[in-house]
């Protein structure tokens, strides 16, 4: 497999990224999930929140990388059986599924900093507060962040859904090429 994207196929980084990138999102999301329902004195109450930032601080690093890579290497085209609309809808998806990441990950950076203390990242490197100490900026972005989160697992949950239906039902390459395997040799 080719370590750059072709033409016609994804190349080994940017599916190796994409699966990152999948695993890590729906993994924080159900450590997130599970974590909101820790009471102060179970042994997890401060393991649990520690390990969620720094694999989002981690993640964010990932997606920065991944818009270097995708700059540079732009991904494949559409396969001739997609539809006008189904190329249009994958690029919304994609753009949206990019956006509620980010905005997931900048609000639960802005959440843990709002009292103006950094992040500690696996004790590897510290993330600073930007903003200081802003009164009830916690409140707000915790807003934000739950319902990104919410809105990003069920827009990846309709993405792996979709993939399926290419894959099962019209029978093409969609699915094929993100696990590079698909049939055509380009």
């Amino acid at each position: 497999m080719q370590v750059r994207n072709s033409d016609g196929r994804f190349g080994a980084v940017s599916i190796g990224i994409h699966w990152l990138v999948a695993v890590a999102v729906f993994g924080l999301f159900g450590l997130g999930y599970w974590m909101v329902g820790l009471s102060y004195y179970d042994d997890w109450y401060r393991t649990g929140p520690d390990i969620h930032r720094s694999v989002g601080i981690l993640l964010l690093l990932v997606m920065l990388f991944r818009l270097l890579w995708w700059l540079v290497n732009p991904v494949p085209r559409p396969l001739p059986s997609h539809s006008r609309v189904e190329v249009l809808a994958a690029h919304g998806a994609h753009f949206l599924l990019y956006a509620l990441i980010f905005v997931a990950m900048v609000s639960g950076y802005l959440i843990s900093t709002a009292d103006g203390s950094s992040i500690s990242v696996f004790n590897w490197f510290e993330v600073p507060s930007v903003t200081g100490q802003i009164k009830g900026m916690e409140d707000t972005a915790g807003l934000v962040h739950y319902w990104s989160t919410w809105a990003l697992v069920v827009l990846a949950g309709l993405h792996g859904l979709a993939a399926i239906k290419h894959h099962l039902i019209d029978r093409d390459d969609t699915l094929r090429r993100m696990l590079g395997t698909d049939r055509r040799q380009q």
